[in-house]
């Protein structure tokens, strides 16, 4: 479907922002330069009457994004978490994007679940109330189950949402593809590959029964955690396009005024938030992606509660001690050695000095520490983080962009319930902690034994493995040459050996 026709969407965007009065108040609250400004009224004024005439009774930018559709929602739910970047008022606007939407009639969901689960829905639920939140994705409703008298929360994808989500994600692959040829430089940033990777986790968002299983899996790492829970999954009512959860109770982690109307400690609430995404992202490597707060409640007994598990992200036990390496770099503020992480990581091309990259880290780092906590920003950190890597020639690392963009949400979440944090002291121990048990001399000899057991396994192949490359090998060199290399073949079989027994000794003693 990727062509010139989606001209037209991209056209009709610009239009929206226009007729609903978004455009100037987008451009305010992010402080746009007047380039920018001209540029853009003078790009979407001529085509205002195209665009959509969105709800009248919402504020201009939510009214704008719902108008738009889907994947515009997903975007202006970012952005409520962002009130240091958007400004306090339109924060809160936004927030009505997270699940405060227009929800579908009650009758189309109950048709959709006799429709998947292959009961009418009558039967399955004694009683199925009408939606108590509607999201972009999906609206959720209170139910009863019939059989056991147990209260769920049956959530239910919005009909034909697919479709319209490929119609959006299909006018972002062309403005990508418009960037790379039009900002030669923007092509170091891989737009295009940034939309494919968006595109497969909300197409992902889009079948529930893979949301159940992130939800089964993300339990059964989080089941230890203190202070967070997460409701069950009923496997036997739920499927493609509906999935049943027991009922959580709880106030929403937006609502301020009900938490301390509660008796919560907003300032240990938004401490927990924190240290959970990182102990979920760091010691786990699967973690929320979705982490606004639309999707996080405060239980009475004061657990955060999650739900919603449609965006889930996953990174390497690798990726994961890169990244906490260069965190606490910038915690301890050693540059030096967060720049020798980007080296060796391959993050930056090895012909680039590293003594320079360092001080241009510095540069990133030093004015965030002294701050006073309210001016401390993930947002400013990354903005810098970009302008430094671009000069160094790195590349956006897609595995790591749901890691950044979690990190940026989770901080305007925690930022909302106490603006007096300090990101900083908050995220130090749980980084420490998890440097201690991955980086220190118990991972390396964790990390040898993991070799010892695979060298083990293969063990008994070795010399056939070997004898097969001689062979191979055979044909390319001398007669000679090969002998040698057969007998350096020879002992570093028998190395090996040692070497494997060797391990296997040291892993048995250790553990």
């Amino acid at each position: 479907m990727r062509g010139p026709h989606n001209i037209w969407r991209l056209i009709v965007t610009g239009a929206t922002l226009e007729r609903t009065g978004a455009m100037g108040v987008v451009l305010d609250a992010m402080d746009a330069p007047r380039p920018l400004r001209i540029l853009a009224r003078t790009l979407g004024w001529p085509f205002k009457w195209l665009g959509y005439k969105g709800d009248v009774n919402m504020p201009p930018a939510p009214r704008a994004l719902t108008a738009l559709g889907p994947a515009y929602i997903k975007f202006g739910q970012v952005l409520s978490t962002r009130p240091d970047v958007v400004g306090e008022e339109l924060a809160i606007q936004m927030r009505v994007l997270q699940d405060k939407l227009p929800a579908f009639p009650i009758e189309v969901a109950k048709k959709m679940v006799t429709q998947e689960l292959g009961l009418p829905a009558d039967e399955v639920f004694s009683e199925f109330s009408e939606p108590v939140a509607a999201a972009s994705i999906a609206q959720v409703h209170q139910a009863t189950i019939a059989e056991t008298g147990e209260v769920v929360a049956v959530k239910v994808l919005r009909p034909g949402i697919e479709k319209a989500f490929r119609k959006d994600i299909d006018a972002f692959y062309l403005a990508a593809e418009m960037i790379e040829l039009l900002s030669p430089a923007s092509r170091r940033l891989r737009p295009t590959e940034v939309i494919t990777h968006f595109e497969g986790v909300v197409l992902g968002e889009l079948d529930l029964r893979l949301e159940s299983s992130a939800a089964s899996e993300f339990a059964a790492n989080t089941g230890g955690d203190a202070g967070f829970t997460l409701p069950a999954v009923k496997w036997d009512l739920s499927a493609r396009r509906v999935m049943t959860l027991g009922w959580a109770d709880g106030v929403s982690l937006g609502d301020n005024d009900a938490i301390d109307g509660a008796g919560h400690d907003r300032s240990v609430l938004a401490s927990r938030v924190l240290e959970l995404f990182l102990q979920h992202a760091l010691r786990d490597g699967y973690f929320h992606a979705d982490m606004h707060q639309g999707n996080l409640k405060v239980a009475p007994n004061g657990d955060i509660i999650a739900y919603d598990f449609g965006i889930m992200g996953h990174i390497d036990e690798y990726t994961r001690r890169v990244y906490a390496e260069i965190l606490f770099g910038f915690i301890r503020r050693d540059y030096k050695r967060v720049a020798e992480v980007h080296f060796e990581a391959g993050y930056v091309p090895a012909d680039r000095d590293v003594e320079e990259f360092a001080r241009a880290l510095r540069a990133v780092g030093e004015p965030i520490f002294g701050m006073d906590a309210t001016h401390i920003s993930m947002g400013r950190l990354l903005t810098y983080l970009f302008d430094v890597t671009e000069r160094f020639g790195m590349e956006t690392r897609t595995e790591l962009i749901l890691l950044q963009r979690t990190m940026v949400v989770v901080e305007g979440v925690a930022r909302s319930l106490d603006p007096h944090m300090n990101i900083w002291q908050v995220a130090r121990p749980v980084v420490e902690e998890y440097i201690k048990g991955s980086i220190g001399p118990a991972a390396v000899v964790r990390d040898l034994g993991k070799t010892a057991k695979v060298l083990a396994r293969f063990g008994p192949r070795l010399p056939a493995l070997v004898e097969a490359a001689l062979i191979r090998q055979a044909g390319d060199v001398p007669v000679e040459e090969a002998s040698k290399t057969k007998s350096r073949s020879v002992w570093f079989v028998a190395g090996s050996a040692v070497g494997v027994a060797v391990l296997l000794t040291i892993q048995w003693v250790w553990f």
